[in-house]
């Protein structure tokens, strides 16, 4: 389906579900400004956060938006792209006038405009950027609704090395903040538990072979994979791994539970082991009913980065109408006093401004479908 056709589609469904704004009730909105890569190897990825964000404004309208305001998204590409994502906020704050930020996935990306948010003094949060160290930058105008590296491989790594019975494990990550920080953390969770390290590989985004890595990986001993990949690079990475007919097992962090990798990856998915925030499988009723929404919309179950869209724009949208105010100041104020009941747990923030309280959860791909292995609860640090 093409952009226009898709697009389309979900205003049809929102129209027809009374969730698109009369002319008159249109004036004078909310504005929150979104930085996402819409072009590009992750494009699936921030698509998806798109959608999510989008299904959170339609729902927060249809019931009276905010401060008696309709909320309204201002989407930029920031293409994981430091420089053009710096561009993309600074469009936002001085020509759109937006009265928050929220961006910008790469966690690299996001590190760029943090300096911009503080600049301006407009708060910016990530739902999706992992990294650990940008919630230890002491920027008072970031925040996090999102797991760190450490977090998931701290969290998960006892579960894999018991149940994969891993000896030797191979690590591949993409070569940005995010891929060395995700491989930096598992590499030190699994050594703890007794795992020798095989390799260590890095690629870059868009990377369309890895026969020559691939190899290096045969020839290593090791007898489980790491990877740190979105989804077109950690589709293509499997699906060569099948065709070299290597037997090992597969884990790691990215897009792995995602309905765009399942389908992108196709028989290479089966048996991949990931460990994320959020799975449309969750038994939860709060997971149920957005499933539900997601899934009439845009016809296919969400993954974490459609629940890190629509769960960012819920906490930006409660902040604003808790602050009374556009006031960035009463805004940022607000932030620090979320207590949000999302899909995948309760968010609340610290004040560093990193997220706690919500589900972590592991997950391990059958018959396409994302299967429950453990979960585990993110708490307040001390």
């Amino acid at each position: 389906m093409t952009a226009n056709r898709l697009a389309a589609s979900i205003f049809s469904f929102f129209a027809a579900s009374g969730l698109v704004c009369t002319a008159a009730y249109a004036a004078s909105p909310v504005k929150i400004g979104l930085i996402q890569p819409l072009t590009g190897s992750v494009a699936y990825n921030g698509q998806a956060d798109v959608n999510g964000a989008k299904l959170a404004v339609a729902v927060i309208n249809k019931a009276g938006g905010v401060l008696g305001h309709p909320l309204e998204l201002t989407i930029e590409d920031g293409q994981c792209n430091p420089a053009n994502t710096v561009n993309a906020a600074e469009k936002l704050v001085q020509k759109d006038k937006v009265s928050a930020l929220i961006g910008a996935f790469c966690s690299s990306a996001t590190a760029a405009i943090m300096p911009v948010a503080q600049k301006y003094r407009i708060p910016l949060l990530t739902g999706v950027s992992s990294e650990a160290d940008l919630t230890e930058k002491g920027n008072p105008w970031f925040f996090r609704a999102a797991e760190t590296d450490q977090l998931l491989a701290r969290s998960f790594a006892p579960t894999l090395i018991r149940t994969l019975s891993l000896k030797r494990v191979a690590y591949v990550g993409v070569n940005d903040d995010w891929g060395r920080g995700g491989v930096q953390a598992f590499q030190q969770a699994l050594q703890a538990g007794g795992v020798q390290t095989a390799s260590t590989d890095y690629f870059d985004h868009g990377a369309t072979d890895f026969y020559t890595l691939l190899a290096k990986l045969r020839a290593s001993g090791a007898d489980g994979l790491f990877v740190a990949a979105e989804t077109q690079d950690g589709s293509t990475l499997v699906k060569q791994l099948k065709e070299l007919g290597l037997n090992i097992k597969v884990f790691g962090v990215g897009s792995w539970a995602t309905s765009d990798f399942i389908d992108l990856a196709g028989p290479a998915a089966e048996g991949v082991y990931a460990a994320v925030p959020y799975a449309s499988t969750l038994a939860t009723p709060e997971n149920s009913a957005f499933v539900n929404s997601y899934t009439t919309v845009y016809k296919a179950p969400p993954g974490k980065y459609g629940a890190a869209g629509y769960n960012a724009v819920e906490i930006m949208a409660a902040a604003i109408q808790r602050a009374g105010s556009t006031d960035a100041d009463r805004i940022r104020a607000a932030l620090l006093q979320t207590d949000y009941q999302a899909p995948n747990g309760r968010y609340r923030f610290t004040a560093k401004g990193q997220a706690y309280g919500f589900s972590l959860v592991l997950v391990q791909i059958h018959n396409k479908v994302p299967q429950v292995v453990a979960t585990t609860t993110v708490g307040a640090p001390h």
